[in-house]
C-alpha cells in the first residue's frame, strides 16, 4: 500500500509541477504582449504618416530645426511613463508649439487616412520615442 501512496504523490506532485510552468509561461507570455515594447514599430509607415503631414518641415530625426529633433525628443521621453500619451496628445490635440526664435503657434494636427486612425498615431509616436 505504501508503494502505491508513494506513486500518487509522485504523480500529484509532477502535475503540479506541470501547472505552475504552465501558468509561469502563460503569464510571462502575456506581460510579453501587453507590453509597447512588444509591438514592432512599422518604420515605413511613420514615416510615411510624417511626410503627408509635412513633419519633415519643422522636425527631423538627428538635426534640429524649427522643432526639435526626433532623437532629443526620445532622450528627453525617455523613462517616462506618459511619454506615448503626452505626444499623441501633442500631435493630436494643436496645442502651442514653443519656436526657437521664441513665438509660439499651434502644433500642426496630424492626419490620418482613414481620419482619427489611432494605430498610426501610436506608431508614429513610437517610432518617434525610438529615434
Amino acid at each position: 500500500m505504501a508503494s502505491n501512496d508513494t506513486t500518487y504523490r509522485k504523480v500529484d506532485n509532477m502535475k503540479l509541477i506541470a501547472r505552475t510552468a504552465l501558468t509561469t509561461l502563460v503569464a510571462g507570455a502575456t506581460v510579453l504582449l501587453l507590453t509597447p515594447a512588444a509591438f514592432a514599430v512599422d518604420e515605413e509607415a511613420a514615416k510615411q504618416l510624417a511626410r503627408q503631414n509635412n513633419c519633415f518641415k519643422c522636425h527631423s530625426v538627428s538635426k534640429d530645426k524649427d522643432g526639435p529633433a526626433y532623437h532629443k525628443v526620445a532622450e528627453k521621453m525617455k523613462g517616462k511613463a506618459d511619454a506615448e500619451e503626452t505626444l499623441i496628445h501633442h500631435i493630436t490635440s494643436g496645442e502651442k508649439a514653443k519656436f526657437p526664435d521664441g513665438h509660439e503657434e499651434d502644433h500642426k494636427i496630424v492626419k490620418t487616412d482613414p481620419p482619427h486612425d489611432m494605430a498610426q498615431i501610436k506608431n508614429l509616436v513610437q517610432w518617434i520615442l525610438a529615434q
